[in-house]
């Protein structure tokens, strides 16, 4: 969807994620493994940047990781599979899944959300970047 309002976005995308959530900080630290993330920022969705660039999304917090990218807001199966793209390299492949029905991608995707912290925990405070992390974190 197209990020409504007059919100600047920078040039990078921004993924915002469950900061509680163990699955979402994995997929954070996997992120920052890889080299082509230098593109990428993150900050999770109980932080002030996500009620800066997602002031639509105001109340409850969405279960689903979110990519704000160009002034298009991407989430669910959506937001997985476009940082896929915008890795690079081998990781543009997944994109090839998208030729699956969102609807459907979706289902699966929900069903995970649904369930992450009881199947991947969840910690009582949000994850706090390392040192060396820091320069890729909004909040």
């Amino acid at each position: 969807m197209k990020l409504q309002g007059t919100v600047d976005t920078p040039d990078y995308g921004i993924v915002f994620f469950d900061g509680y959530c163990h699955l979402c900080n994995g997929w954070v630290s996997f992120l920052l493994r890889r080299r082509n993330a230098r593109r990428l920022r993150f900050a999770p969705l109980q932080g002030t940047a996500a009620a800066k660039y997602l002031p639509a999304m105001a109340g409850p917090q969405p279960e689903s990781i979110i990519y704000l990218r160009n002034q298009h807001v991407y989430d669910q199966s959506d937001a997985v599979l476009q940082i896929c793209r915008d890795l690079g390299r081998g990781w543009r492949l997944l994109w090839i899944l998208a030729v699956i029905p969102r609807s459907i991608r979706n289902y699966f995707y929900r069903i995970i959300a649904r369930n992450r912290y009881r199947w991947f925990g969840k910690s009582e405070t949000c994850r706090l970047p390392s040192a060396g992390e820091r320069q890729w974190f909004l909040d």
